[in-house]
């Protein structure tokens, strides 16, 4: 796997990981009983985005450590994957 090959695979997983993490912990300026005016009560009181960025960061490579020994260590490939066979016509 490349230097490049692997910046963009783990760049995609953190991507990923990023937006299933945002949701977490969110309380909203209406729950919170704090609407700033001219915002929507329901926007994030304190979204603790470098939080979650960290949180992201250290999930993101875990993630990218397996799949990275998977690939590199293991010598599994897609062809090593189990693919239903194309139907006959």
């Amino acid at each position: 796997m490349s230097l490049v090959s692997a910046l963009a695979i783990y760049f995609i997983i953190w991507w990923m990981v990023l937006f299933a993490i945002l949701p977490i912990g969110v309380v909203t300026q209406e729950e919170a009983g704090e609407v700033t005016p001219g915002t929507e009560s329901s926007a994030p009181g304190r979204p603790q985005l470098l939080k979650k960025a960290l949180l992201t960061t250290l999930v993101a490579g875990v993630l990218f450590a397996g799949i990275y020994w998977l690939r590199v260590h293991s010598g599994l490939t897609l062809d090593d994957l189990p693919f239903k066979p194309p139907s006959a016509r």
